[in-house]
């Protein structure tokens, strides 16, 4: 079957719709009259036309913006039956590689020189919260002058409903973030990219859910814990940052702000400062406005003790988030740092974050710190 997202579907349904139009023009005067079946043969090309067109144009946006990343995500039958996991007390949380590839470069395919994206599966003792993710691994990982080195990690977060594939296919975090490594830029990083939704699809703004899903939890404790349990990662917060746009972002100023031990650096492209209330996110506070307020980021800023973390915002002047962005920076006190991106003019589309991705990593390279050699 062919894939939800991929090009090939795209063209067909493009094609599909052209041919249709064409046939409603060629006929269109043969349906000419009054009779009922004048009046059914034009309502019938009129609706085939409308319906074709609005496939095409739906299987466009979608490949785009990945609302859905399958078929089966789709019609809503994405689930095979849950496996049970047995854990032991106090375990570390778990992760286990399901597949990799190789990254390409001009220097070539070879991992020591252009990296190693692995597909894998992260569960968590604390949060009890399990979940896919891609990590890429810089060519440095694998050249013998740093074995013995451990490196810095960059979470990566996508907005809502977002796809994680996006964030390497259509966003390039990998290709970006190695041509910043290879221009100095950026020291060799290891990029975690994930979905900031773990529970199917519900929005949760990354929120630990009174009696639901424990999701800062999980990206602040499990995924921290089992990165370094697993790979060379640097245990020092200044050793974490975090990226991510539009919920990502939200997302990744939340954990800066909220948990300054799990990460020091934070960047938000086209993010918002307050969790939304919506029929995608339910009941986020269990009616406690306090709860609420905790996770409304300017005022944090202007309420809470400042914490010793850097954050980026990038906005443009077309934004939504334009003047929230301009309050935040208002708002900030020492030690935080606070810096912006403001574009001329952008959307909130991937075309603007590609154009703010490579500023924003060699803003990273300047506040996430390599761990101190063994």
């Amino acid at each position: 079957m062919l894939s939800l997202t991929g090009l090939p579907l795209q063209i067909i349904a493009s094609v599909v719709a052209l041919c249709v139009f064409a046939a409603t023009m060629w006929f269109w005067p043969r349906l000419g009259g009054g009779g009922w079946k004048a009046w059914t043969g034009r309502i019938g090309a009129f609706l085939a036309t409308q319906i074709a067109v609005l496939v095409a144009m739906g299987l466009i946006a979608n490949g785009y913006f990945g609302f859905y990343s399958s078929w089966s995500d789709l019609l809503g039958t994405n689930g095979k039956p849950g496996t049970v996991v047995d854990h032991q007390p106090n375990a570390a949380a778990s992760l286990s590689v399901t597949g990799e590839k190789n990254m390409y470069s001009a220097q070539g395919s070879a991992r020591d020189r252009s990296g190693l994206i692995q597909e894998v599966s992260v569960s968590g003792r604390a949060s009890g919260l399990s979940s896919d993710a891609f990590v890429y691994l810089p060519p440095q990982y694998f050249q013998p002058e740093y074995a013995q080195r451990s490196f810095p990690m960059a979470l990566v977060l996508a907005g809502y409903p977002g796809s994680a594939e996006k964030l390497i296919t259509l966003m390039q975090y990998p290709a970006s973030a190695l041509s910043a490594i290879e221009q100095n830029k950026l020291p060799p990083t290891v990029l975690v990219l994930m979905r900031p939704t773990l529970s199917g699809n519900r929005d949760t703004e990354c929120m630990d859910i009174p009696g639901g899903p424990q999701v800062e939890t999980f990206f602040t404790s499990d995924l921290p814990t089992a990165m370094a349990a697993n790979y060379r990662i640097g245990t020092d917060p200044a050793n974490r940052a975090v990226i991510g746009n539009s919920t990502g972002g939200y997302c990744a100023l939340k954990f800066a702000l909220r948990k300054p031990d799990a990460y020091r650096s934070a960047v938000s492209l086209s993010g918002y400062y307050t969790a939304p209330i919506d029929e995608t996110t339910g009941d986020l506070f269990g009616g406690s406005a306090q709860l609420k307020q905790e996770n409304d980021l300017l005022w944090r800023l202007k309420n809470k003790p400042a914490e010793p973390v850097a954050l980026l915002l990038a906005t443009s002047y077309d934004e939504n988030n334009y003047a929230g962005t301009q309050a935040m920076v208002n708002a900030f006190k020492a030690p935080t740092k606070l810096s912006t991106i403001t574009l001329d003019t952008g959307g909130h589309n991937f075309h603007t974050w590609t154009r703010e991705i490579p500023p924003a990593l060699e803003w990273l390279g300047r506040h996430l710190t390599m761990p101190q050699a063994a």
